[in-house]
């Protein structure tokens, strides 16, 4: 794309505060919640560290739930604010439960701040939240949520799962920017941060700079320029999905799953990584490549018999084993689901793979999407 054939990026308007609210609410009303929200601006990771730096103090407890590359990086910045991590673990190719974590705040009762990932994009697993948050809320701990992969591909209810802490991104299946991010904090949350000595202030990670200059002041004036692209990319991407009904697009995304996980299954060739259907995230699919055959090869086999495919490999040490289909935003399509699994079968005869029956995957993908489509 040319200067010349570009959309016109430049000369807006300045976007004010009303406006910039007005984007806030549309998002929270996504996230289904009434709690303060503050879109940060920058990629989701900024939230993220922001609430761990805001709401852990030196010598708490903290736990740690990891299903994926995320939750290790939460478990450091625990132990740098100077945090005692306690952590439980499930394979990549599951989910943690509800019974595990119960069992950690027993043995822990100190714990005061759980984080937890919704869904692993990277890894292709989620994690049953509503039983989780349950647990957490009894023992009285905060809970952190990263919603990035779960919002608008599975249902997100922050408010009645009782999640203080909830951060999303557009990038996923909001199919929007990955510039801007958000964040919904509760009453209680709002208390512990403020009580924190060691809660950043006057800093890009302050979550109480934002309050006292954003929220306390009834959102009548923005602290400092916004990102302005990524904010109206981001409202378009929630007008988008308000339009279509955010259960429509979450039916889309689950369909892909279930579709991409009945037809691989059939090619004989590959395997979901996830082990079981539950424990499978709809924002994206994960495959296990064959013993002694390179995941990297295959991808790039699928994607030379079709570019347009959203299939790629995976990062760091998974990937030479694992393929990750995605299903964000637009690629939630039965169309895009059947030319995956298309690409992917000619990519494994390229390397003298065999495949089992190609037309009998496509044909049991279309029956899996129309099966959650229907109801």
């Amino acid at each position: 794309m040319t200067a010349n054939t570009a959309p016109d990026l430049l000369d807006f308007a300045p976007l004010g505060a009303g406006h910039f609210a007005r984007i806030e609410d549309k998002v929270a009303a996504l996230m289904r919640t009434r709690q303060t929200v503050v879109a940060m601006q920058g990629e989701a990771l900024l939230p993220l560290e922001a609430c761990i730096r805001s709401a852990v103090r030196p010598g708490s407890t903290a736990l740690n739930i990891i299903t994926g590359p995320y939750g290790e990086t939460f478990g450091g910045w625990l132990r740098s604010c100077g945090a005692e991590v306690v952590t439980v673990s499930a394979p990549f190719s599951g989910a943690v439960t509800a019974e595990q974590v119960a069992e950690a705040l027993r043995a822990h009762p100190a714990i005061d701040f759980v984080s937890l990932v919704h869904a692993e994009a990277a890894t292709g697993n989620t994690n049953p939240v509503a039983e989780i948050a349950a647990v957490v809320r009894e023992h009285g701990a905060l809970l952190m949520l990263d919603a990035v992969a779960s919002i608008a591909a599975e249902p997100l209810l922050t408010d009645d799962w009782g999640v203080d802490l909830c951060v999303i991104g557009g990038q996923k299946a909001m199919a929007g920017p990955a510039g801007v991010s958000v964040v919904s904090v509760s009453a209680r949350a709002w208390e512990r941060i403020a009580a924190n000595e060691q809660a950043p202030r006057r800093s890009y990670l302050s979550l109480l700079d934002w309050k006292e200059r954003w929220i306390d002041g009834g959102r009548a004036a923005l602290p400092h320029a916004p990102a302005q692209l990524e904010m109206l990319a981001l409202e378009q991407a929630a007008d988008r999905i308000a339009a279509d009904g955010l259960d429509s697009v979450i039916a889309r995304h689950r369909a892909a799953s279930a579709a991409t996980r009945a037809g691989v299954r059939a090619l004989g060739a590959l395997a979901p990584y996830v082990v079981r259907d539950e424990d499978a995230a709809p924002a994206a699919t994960t495959l296990r490549a064959p013993d002694g055959v390179d995941a990297r090869d295959i991808v790039a086999a699928a994607l030379a018999a079709d570019a347009s495919v959203p299939v790629q490999a995976a990062a760091g040490t998974l990937a030479t084993e694992m393929i990750r289909v995605n299903h964000y935003g637009l690629d939630a399509d039965r169309e895009v689901v059947l030319g995956s699994l298309a690409a992917l079968a000619e990519g494994l005869r390229a390397l003298g793979v065999p495949v089992a029956d190609e037309d009998g995957a496509l044909a049991a993908a279309g029956k899996a999407w129309d099966a959650v489509i229907s109801g």
